[in-house]
């Protein structure tokens, strides 16, 4: 029997959380403001039959399906109550509720106000999403399971006026990295923490 690590509903994928996600999914591009679901399982081949329930059971698309070492992760989007139809069929087959996923736990969070230009550029060579300019502040967070890096980022950015930089949520630790002035940043993180702490 697989085991739930997440299962994420995302009411309305942000603009750049969203644009981020289009930047290396395989599947199909989701749309800003589009409702979407996350789901990680362990072990990785497990995502595979579930992804079959899912879309057969709702009119989604999946824009990202990766079976990595120990886990799989599956994401779908489309109308709101499509998703959560879909999403409720995959629960339905594991025979489980949302709330036997994996709840967050944060391993580190930290800001760091106004970056060193040596400093931005080298987070930039890595970079995903927009750049971090020297003078701008920093936000940095780890979290497990990998997948829920995705709900920080899209709920920060709800939140306040930030970059997203990039966003990690595939592997062993999910990371989080945005940008922007020092009040915003921090709102962003209280934000962000204030999500994963309430699940």
């Amino acid at each position: 029997m697989a085991e739930l690590r997440s299962f994420i509903f995302i009411d309305q994928l942000q603009p750049q959380t969203m644009c981020y996600l289009g930047s290396w999914v395989k599947g199909a591009l989701p749309r800003a403001n589009m409702a979407a679901q996350i789901i990680e399982v362990a072990p990785g081949l497990d995502i595979e039959p579930l992804t079959d329930v899912a879309l057969k059971h709702a009119n989604v698309q999946a824009g990202m399906l990766v079976v990595e070492r120990q886990y799989g992760y599956l994401e779908i989007h489309g109308p709101t109550e499509e998703v959560r139809s879909a999403a409720q069929a995959v629960l339905n087959a594991l025979g489980t509720n949302e709330s036997s996923a994996s709840k967050p736990q944060i391993l580190a969070s930290r800001v760091v106000a106004s970056v060193d230009h040596q400093h931005a550029f080298l987070i930039n060579r890595n970079k995903g999403g927009s750049m971090v300019l020297p003078g701008e502040s920093l936000y940095v967070l780890e979290v497990q399971p990998a997948s829920y890096a995705i709900l920080a980022a899209n709920e920060a950015e709800k939140a306040a006026n930030i970059k997203v930089v990039d966003y990690r949520m595939i592997g062993a630790t999910g990371r989080v990295y945005l940008s922007g002035k020092e009040a915003d940043v921090r709102a962003a993180a209280e934000v962000a923490e204030s999500v994963l702490s309430g699940r």
